[in-house]
């Protein structure tokens, strides 16, 4: 009896000790679940899908059959094996992954557009490298059956102009089944894809095929809307599309001056806003700019490229709307937009991710406590209770 007694005594420490540290193994794990994957989930449940005009005075199943939604992000830049450290690839990806699977998951779209620069460096990454970024993106982005996925060609993807080459375009095309001058239609609404690195104007192989599709896509939109500028002799042999107006979707912007007008938290930088934009870099040229708008008379641009968003009327009737960077490495705040879209409106809501300064407080925080923990349980640091117990009973003896 007395040798249970001694052998009780002699494990309650121990017992105590497994205890605490199953205790702080259970801590960290809440800790990194909740970072790593909760997260994600808490934010982006908070999205609402916009409401289209008019659509209040159809019933719910009658709405959602007419009305297309749409999620748009862009600049995801998968890092590279050149440029791309490992855990740094390891951290950006996973962020990616998951808030783009809980998105789907929670939001459950019927579309998504990812506005180019899938990648960082497919504009000189080898047969390889270019196979292992595809596999990647596979697994990243993966989606269920009823959701589509269709992606813009990027500078990074193919490479500036002078980078661009026939090789590099037709790799994209191949993977990405993306064309310039493709027209998408869904429930009516038309989506013009294009080639914006190809809008050049200098008459290259690529960009004098670009711009031959989307000049004979404009004549089919516009015949299909009967313009009162076009002939029936002109339009009669036309296939005939939905009369919808194109939603144009490209990479790079058109021509604007600077961000110096654009608003918003997620905007540039107040010290980058005045910049000016160089054409054919940053921004279309304003003859490519012109092209597009005279060509397509859009009611609505979608764009990326800048990292950055941004509010744009262009005559003072056409909204274009940049869309911000789809990466934590581009930026602490990203964002996706949701769309309802029907044939004659169009609704857009900004869905912003977890930002990745909050997370790493949460981890600094979780981190310092954990210390004082591991302290005040090995007697290195006196518990607070315990600490004013001691100056009650000094107060007391005294």
């Amino acid at each position: 009896m007395l040798s249970s007694s001694s052998t009780t005594v002699k494990n309650l420490p121990l017992k105590r000790r497994l205890c605490f540290l199953l205790k702080l193994v259970c801590f960290v794990s809440s800790v990194l679940i909740f970072c790593e994957f909760l997260i994600y989930y808490v934010v982006i449940f908070q999205c609402r899908w916009p409401v289209v005009k008019g659509g209040a005075h159809k019933s719910e199943k009658e709405t959602s059959a007419s009305v297309l939604r749409a999620i748009i992000l862009a600049d995801t830049h998968l890092l590279g094996e050149i440029k791309g450290h490992w855990l740094d690839k390891l951290r950006r990806e996973w962020q990616m992954e998951r808030s783009f699977q809980t998105a789907l998951w929670l939001l459950q779209p019927d579309i998504v557009f990812i506005l180019g620069d899938v990648f960082d460096e497919g504009k000189w990454s080898s047969p390889q490298a270019w196979a292992d970024d595809v596999r990647r993106f596979r697994k990243m982005f993966k989606y269920p059956v009823p959701t589509e996925l269709v992606v813009i060609v990027g500078n990074h993807d193919i490479g500036f102009h002078y980078e661009m080459t026939t090789y590099k375009v037709n790799r994209f095309e191949k993977v990405f089944n993306f064309t310039s001058g493709k027209l998408i239609t869904r429930k009516g609404i038309n989506f013009v894809l294009v080639n914006s690195v190809a809008m050049e104007g200098d008459g290259c192989a690529v960009c004098s095929t670009s711009e031959a599709k989307l000049v004979a896509l404009s004549h089919k939109l516009n015949c299909s809307q009967q313009k009162p500028n076009h002939s029936n002799k002109r339009c009669s042999d036309v296939e005939k599309l939905p009369a919808s107006e194109p939603i144009l979707l490209q990479h790079y912007p058109l021509y604007r001056k600077s961000d110096a007008e654009c608003t918003g938290e997620d905007s540039a930088p107040p010290e980058e806003k005045n910049i000016p934009f160089k054409e054919k870099y940053d921004v279309l040229s304003q003859e490519a700019s012109q092209k597009l708008l005279w060509w397509f008379q859009p009611r609505l641009i979608l764009s990326g490229h800048t990292h950055s968003a941004c509010e744009v009327l262009h005559e003072g009737k056409i909204p274009e709307i940049s869309v911000p960077s789809f990466s934590w490495r581009n930026r602490n705040n990203p964002s996706f937009i949701m769309g309802s879209i029907t044939p004659t409106d169009f609704s857009l809501q900004k869905c912003f991710l977890p930002f990745e300064s909050r997370v790493f407080t949460i981890y600094c925080a979780a981190g310092a406590l954990l210390v004082i923990l591991v302290l005040a349980h090995v007697q290195l640091l006196t518990p607070p209770f315990y600490f004013a117990q001691r100056l009650i009973s000094k107060h007391k003896a005294v």
